[in-house]
């Protein structure tokens, strides 16, 4: 089980010391958190590279992905599977291979997993998010039982208003059977927007 940081603008460095096995990268300029420097400082060899973009066209999330040399693309917004295969085709004949694509699905009480059944085999994992007025960023969690509905093989994330209160919870969850890749986290870590909590972080990590 995997861990992802997301949000990621200021204190990189910092975070980075703590060996996430992703960290996130916010290309969406309604974000607080969106990330417009001109480069991701250098990370050690383990720490993979998420670019999180919300209804970017192809040609964007390619210019991007080249610019911050990438590794996921994650998908944010209301993105197809039509777009999501000529995304694939794209990346392929650019990149060749390395890279990774996921599908977020904003998640409530009455969510449909089916609608997830189209990404199957398209993407190489979804997110799960708390369904809210912003694409992520809501600080809330949603409600895990849910996900008793998941009924695919394709890995998931675990996103959405995670923190230090919700460990307890999440290592019962963790001995469950679901497919969980990792699990996400951004704002209960948080000084201000895209600043983090380097000591939350560590002690977050430490425990679960």
């Amino acid at each position: 089980m995997g861990l992802k940081i997301c949000g990621m603008k200021h204190n990189i460095a910092e975070v980075a010391k703590l060996q996430p096995d992703y960290l996130g990268f916010i290309f969406y300029e309604k974000s607080p958190r969106f990330f417009d420097l001109e480069e991701i400082p250098s990370l050690s060899l383990g720490i993979k590279k998420v670019g999180v973009f919300v209804n970017a066209t192809i040609e964007e999330i390619l210019e991007t992905f080249e610019k911050y040399n990438l590794d996921v693309i994650q998908l944010h917004g209301n993105e197809t599977k039509e777009f999501v295969l000529t995304l694939n085709m794209y990346l392929r004949l650019k990149f060749w291979d390395g890279y990774e694509v996921w599908k977020v699905f904003p998640v409530d009480d009455s969510f449909d997993f089916s609608k997830t059944r189209d990404f199957v085999k398209k993407v190489d994992a979804f997110l799960f998010d708390t369904k809210g007025d912003n694409h992520g960023g809501n600080g809330k969690t949603f409600n895990w039982e849910v996900l008793k509905n998941y009924k695919y093989e394709t890995p998931f994330l675990l996103s959405g208003g995670i923190g230090l209160e919700e460990v307890d919870e999440l290592k019962e969850l963790l001995k469950t059977d679901l497919p969980i890749h990792a699990i996400d986290v951004n704002s209960k870590f948080e000084i201000e927007p895209g600043l983090k909590n380097i000591e939350d972080l560590k002690r977050f990590k430490n425990e679960l």
